[in-house]
C-alpha cells in the first residue's frame, strides 16, 4: 500500500493546478445531460471511486434534425488498481459541421479515507486532442476568404487537468478543471477556429431515502468560464426498488431534460435522456437525445450492485 507521505508531491501538484485557474485556459468540453453517470469526463478524481472495473459508453445527438449538428461518442473505462490508486481511460469523439475532434485521456486518482463514511479523491488527467476540419463541406459564400483555404488535418494538442472528489455512499462533491491549456477548437457559430477559455466545474449530489423502495437523488453541476455567464444544471431523479430511475433536469440556458434508467442486471445499467428547449428560445429542431450503457465487473460476494449511487 502506498503511504500518504509518498504522495505529497502528487497532492501539492493537484492543488497548485486548481488554484492557478485564473491565469490558465482550456479546451471546450462536450456537454452531457446525464453527467452524473459520466463524471470521469470532467473530473479525473472519479477514477476508481466505484471500486470496480467499470465500462461506460455514450452517444449524444444534439439538435436532432439540423444539418451538421453536434454528435458525441464517449467510451470510458475506470478501475481501482491498488487500495488507494485508481486509473481511468476515456475516448471522446465529437463531430460538428465540417470538424471532427477526438480526445484521448488517462486519469490517475489517489484517495484518502476521511472517516468510516467519506473518502477524498485527488486526480490528474493527461490528454491529447486531434482536430480535423474539412472546409469543403461548408457552403462558403466568400470563396476568397483565406480562413477557408486550408483544411486542418490531425492537428494535435496535448493537455492536462486536475480534480478533487469527496464521496460517501449517499453523497458526493467535486471541483475540477479537466483542461488547463488553451487549445484550438472549431466553433460552428461563425465557422472559425477559436481558443476557448478555461472551464471550472463544481458538482454535488445526494441520495435521500423516502421509503424502503423509493429514493430521491438530486444533483448539481455548475460551470465557470472566463468572460462568460455562469452555467448550471439541476437534476432530480427518483430511484424505485433500486432498479428504475426517472428524473428531470433544468439548465439555465432554458433547456429541460427528461431522463430514464434501468438496472438490467447486477452488471448492466442502461440510461436515456432527451433535451428540449423551453421559454422564449424554442427552435425548430427535434430536440437532443442521449443514450448510454454502463457495464461493471465485480465480486458479488463482496459488493451489492445497489450500494453505489454515483
Amino acid at each position: 500500500m502506498i503511504k500518504i507521505n509518498n504522495m505529497r508531491s502528487f497532492l501539492i501538484l493537484i492543488v497548485l493546478l486548481l488554484l492557478s485557474n485564473t491565469i490558465m485556459h482550456a479546451q471546450k468540453e462536450a456537454q452531457y445531460t446525464q453527467y452524473m453517470y459520466n463524471t470521469s469526463s470532467i473530473n479525473p478524481a472519479y477514477a476508481g471511486s466505484r471500486e470496480v472495473f467499470s465500462m461506460f459508453g455514450l452517444y449524444r445527438n444534439q439538435w436532432n434534425g439540423i444539418d451538421g449538428a453536434p454528435t458525441t461518442s464517449n467510451l470510458a473505462f475506470n478501475t481501482p488498481i491498488t487500495d488507494r490508486l485508481g486509473l481511468g481511460l476515456t475516448i471522446v469523439h465529437d463531430e460538428i459541421g465540417p470538424s471532427e475532434e477526438t480526445d484521448f485521456s488517462v486519469d490517475f486518482s489517489y484517495h484518502i479515507p476521511i472517516n468510516y463514511k467519506y473518502r477524498l479523491y485527488f486526480g490528474l488527467k493527461a490528454s491529447g486532442n486531434l482536430l480535423n476540419i474539412d472546409f469543403t463541406k461548408l457552403n462558403i459564400y466568400n470563396p476568397g476568404n483565406p480562413s477557408f483555404e486550408n483544411n486542418v488535418d490531425n492537428q494535435f494538442s496535448p493537455n492536462v487537468g486536475a480534480g478533487v472528489y469527496l464521496q460517501s455512499k449517499e453523497s458526493y462533491f467535486g471541483i475540477s478543471v479537466p483542461y488547463f491549456l488553451k487549445t484550438e477548437h472549431y466553433e460552428s457559430n461563425d465557422n472559425s477556429v477559436i481558443r476557448p477559455d478555461l472551464s471550472l466545474y463544481l458538482m454535488a449530489g445526494y441520495v435521500f431515502n423516502l421509503s424502503s423502495s423509493v429514493r430521491f437523488k438530486p444533483s448539481f453541476l455548475g460551470t465557470f468560464v472566463n468572460n462568460a455567464p455562469f452555467k448550471y444544471d439541476i437534476s432530480a431523479n427518483f430511484i424505485f426498488i433500486d432498479k428504475w430511475i426517472l428524473g428531470l433536469s433544468y439548465r439555465n440556458n432554458q433547456v429541460m431534460s427528461a431522463m430514464a434508467g434501468f438496472q438490467i442486471s447486477n452488471l448492466l445499467y442502461v440510461g436515456y435522456g432527451y433535451d428540449f428547449e423551453v421559454g422564449d428560445l424554442v427552435t425548430n429542431y427535434d430536440g437532443t437525445y442521449e443514450f448510454f450503457l454502463r457495464y461493471e465487473i465485480f465480486d458479488s460476494t463482496k459488493r451489492n450492485f445497489s450500494d453505489k449511487f454515483f
